[in-house]
């Protein structure tokens, strides 16, 4: 995904600036915020965030986390179409350096370059494909845990 990346931002119908462009980060700086409405996603070329989501509990907001990204990382891959709610928080643990790609005009540039295209929507698919994989174990370890601290387990058949 990285090889097409970089020639995606270096073709002259893809301009910095204007497509996309570099950002720096400081440690604990938000990069996205949950519940915002968001039209970029992100590639990290140094350093490392956290992802979070928040959740409400009896009246609480928790904060919980998700997993941490580091150099090569794409996020925020839900706006690759269109303005969409950003699903969880995105905030640099470490100086972070990111490419901020316009997700529609991404989208543009992907459907008048199909092999591009292509080659981008197959490296999304294995890096989304990773994420749900990770997702389900999380959640199966979870229900594992709660059965058994509920002591339903002796429940079941």
């Amino acid at each position: 995904m990285e090889h097409v990346l970089k020639k995606i931002l270096q073709s002259p119908q893809f301009k910095q600036n204007i497509a996309w462009s570099r950002k720096h980060f400081l440690p604990n700086s938000e990069i996205i915020r949950q519940g915002e409405t968001g039209k970029t996603l992100f590639i990290i070329e140094s350093g490392k965030v956290q992802v979070t989501g928040s959740v409400a509990l009896e009246n609480k907001k928790i904060k919980t986390g998700f997993c941490e990204f580091g150099p090569g990382a794409v996020f925020g891959e839900m706006c690759l179409h269109q303005e969409q709610v950003r699903m969880a928080t995105v905030t640099a643990i470490t100086e972070v350096d990111a490419l901020e790609i316009d997700g529609q005009k991404l989208s543009v540039f992907l459907d008048d370059h199909p092999v591009e295209g292509y080659l981008f929507y197959k490296g999304m698919f294995e890096v989304i494909s990773s994420r749900l994989d990770l997702a389900n174990q999380r959640i199966e370890n979870l229900m594992a845990w709660g059965l058994k601290v509920h002591d339903i387990e002796k429940h079941l058949g």
